[in-house]
């Protein structure tokens, strides 16, 4: 299901190549800090820096005895350097050298995941733009409520977008965080400037305050921001997936020539990607529970956090990064049609104008509940037979009492409900 161009942008961070490229020079740079605080010799400093390398098969070997995948990766490339090697990882503690990796490579994942939200918001903006005026019927509990334009429907899924991406932004600078303070996170062993340059070189700033590892909060609130992401593009594939349903055809998602709908049914055309954007942003709401189970860990740590992060921080961040990027032409080549919208409007009757009659009864002088009983009995009527809301309203003595003909006509211009568009528009920051 994940393509090439997935796998090829967004796997690459979690490969084993970037994760103990990373962890390589996060070691050469604590050698580099210690050497300035006079704990390693210069001329060792230069052989560790041109010396040291990894050879991945070579670690995997050594992790089959070991059991151990830092040390195997530690004593690997302790081969490379020879004596200097004894200068490698002193005074850190694995997690120093895994929560700190991690958290890079989070940083890279927010980089694809937060170009990828600001690409989807401009393809919502110009699909908001372009049916700004495109009148269709808004629908609450599934029943039609009363008219709006299908540019206002994209509109509300444009800024819930610019929400995400704040949000994005938000969870990168969160794990923007780095540790190197030994075993329990008291620098025992190491001192706190070597922490300090190894993250300022990183670009990531030194957890205020670690046990052996960064706390888990952290890595929830990554995680949970991916899922909160994946639910809102579940919302927006929800919403064209049932306006796609046979009876309601007001927007379909692109369909290609040769493309197959159904093996078995020819007519077929299903809104197939926004099925698949539904059904993964489960996977990513599962893996944010999972990432709540991390937070709480024994002590100073246990380990039962480590394998299900290498699983759900991974996948979480290819999952977004695939939905957006199946989403996003999605909207952009959405097939939309206005003269179903316009036959939509119409199915009721004209009962979806029954507020604006309420309020013009009410503007006459009859208390709400007076309106209210008499406009709920008339659309009561419409409902049981074929009668248009209009005529309905035409007949009624209660109602021809207060309101003219022509005063009832006014309260069927669809312009009246869409006449603040532009204002929304502009508040939302389409212009």
């Amino acid at each position: 299901m994940i393509d090439r161009y997935t796998l090829s942008k967004m796997g690459n961070i979690w490969s084993e190549e970037n994760k103990f490229s990373i962890m390589l020079k996060i070691e050469i740079l604590a050698c580099e800090a210690m050497s300035k605080l006079g704990m390693i010799p210069k001329k060792s400093l230069e052989s560790i820096k041109k010396n040291a390398k990894f050879d991945i098969e070579e670690i995997r070997r050594l992790e089959e005895r070991t059991k151990h995948d830092i040390v195997a990766f530690i004593n690997n490339v302790g081969q490379s350097i020879g004596p200097e090697a004894r200068y490698l990882h002193m005074g850190l503690t694995s997690s120093d050298l895994l929560d700190t990796t991690l958290s890079l490579q989070c940083v890279e994942a927010s980089d694809i995941l937060i170009a990828d939200l600001k690409k989807f918001l401009t393809v919502l903006k110009a699909c908001a733009k372009k049916y700004k005026d495109t009148n269709c019927i808004a629908r609450t509990h599934g029943v039609h409520a009363e008219p709006i334009t299908f540019g206002l429907k994209i509109a509300v899924w444009y800024d819930e977008t610019k929400r995400n991406l704040e949000r994005m932004e938000q969870a990168r600078e969160m794990m923007r965080i780095g540790k190197l303070s030994g075993a329990v996170g008291t620098y025992a062993n190491i001192d706190p400037s070597v922490e300090e340059h190894v993250c300022e070189k990183l670009d990531l700033k030194p957890a205020n305050i670690a046990t052996q590892i960064i706390q888990r909060d952290v890595h929830c609130q990554f995680v949970t921001t991916l899922a909160l992401v994946g639910s809102s593009l579940n919302k927006f594939a929800t919403e064209i997936r049932l306006l796609q349903k046979t009876e309601v055809l007001e927007v379909e998602e692109p369909f290609f020539k040769g493309q197959i709908g159904s093996s078995a049914m020819p007519h077929k055309r299903n809104p197939v990607i926004c099925e698949r954007v539904s059904g993964l942003s489960r996977l990513l709401r599962a893996n944010a529970q999972a990432a709540f189970e991390n937070i709480n860990l024994w002590h100073e740590r246990d380990i039962s956090h480590s394998s299900v992060e290498r699983v759900i921080i991974p996948d979480s961040t290819i999952i977004l990064h695939y939905m957006l990027h199946k989403l996003t032409p999605v909207i952009d080549g959405l097939l939309v049609y206005p003269k179903n919208m316009i036959a939509s409007l119409s199915k009721t009757k004209g009962l979806i104008y029954s507020q604006r009659v309420l309020l013009e009864l009410m503007r006459k002088g009859l208390t709400r509940e007076q309106a209210y009983d008499i406009i709920q009995r008339c659309a009561m009527q419409v409902w049981k037979d074929t009668s248009q809301f209009k005529d309905v309203l035409y007949r009624d003595r209660k109602v021809r009492k207060y309101l003219k003909p022509a005063e009832i006509d006014g309260c069927f211009d669809i312009k009246y409900y869409t006449r603040h568009r532009e204002m929304i528009f502009k508040r939302v920051g389409i212009k």
